[in-house]
């Protein structure tokens, strides 16, 4: 199972491609993983390829072959759809990052436009506001394990409590809780 998690710098994301690397380890999968890595520190764009199950290859992702796009701002699931592979899943949380330029009045950033394109042109794309569930658990950096949460409900080879497992093992124990109900109000608000 090929995994592309994209997103912006700060969002998380190399944490989430850290727990499923674990998770299929424990699980006795063969598993390869790389990043790419922006201006990541200032909003920039990362992408984390992790591929389960894959014994020979190389940890890239090819283009037109990704099973799940899970994509924590919804630019970022545009910009990365070309991985997608038809009949592929994008999991996309709808809160965006505002570019600068945008920010700023410079650019625009149409985000009803973005979305509206990506339920067009993915059958299975799911979205939903991962942001406003991980503040509900308690923290907004929590949003990137909400989107594990939910991807746990997309058929991944091993349980989800191994997922949450791995994640909170990178996680300090002070915000466990926190993790545990983001985790949680994913897997709810994906219920495929």
């Amino acid at each position: 199972m090929d995994i592309l998690i994209a997103g912006v710098g700060g969002q998380g994301i190399i944490l989430a491609s850290r727990a499923l690397a674990s998770a299929a380890v424990k699980a006795g999968l063969p598993v390869r993983t790389a990043e790419t890595i922006g201006m990541a520190q200032r909003e920039g764009s990362v992408v984390s390829h992790v591929r389960l199950g894959l014994a020979e290859g190389g940890p890239l992702i090819p283009l037109g072959s990704a099973d799940v796009i899970l994509a924590l701002e919804p630019a970022e699931a545009c910009r990365n759809l070309k991985y997608l592979r038809p009949g592929g899943k994008a999991l996309v949380s709808t809160s965006p990052i505002i570019p600068v330029l945008a920010a700023l009045g410079s650019t625009p950033y149409p985000l009803e436009d973005i979305l509206t394109y990506l339920r067009r042109n993915v059958p299975a794309c799911y979205s939903f506001d991962a942001l406003d569930l991980a503040v509900k658990a308690g923290s907004p950096r929590a949003l990137n394990i909400v989107m594990l949460g939910a991807l746990a409900n997309l058929g991944l080879p091993f349980p989800a409590e191994l997922l949450l497992n791995e994640a909170l093992n990178l996680l300090p124990p002070r915000v466990h809780d926190i993790n545990r109900r983001a985790f949680a109000l994913g897997r709810r608000a994906l219920e495929v």
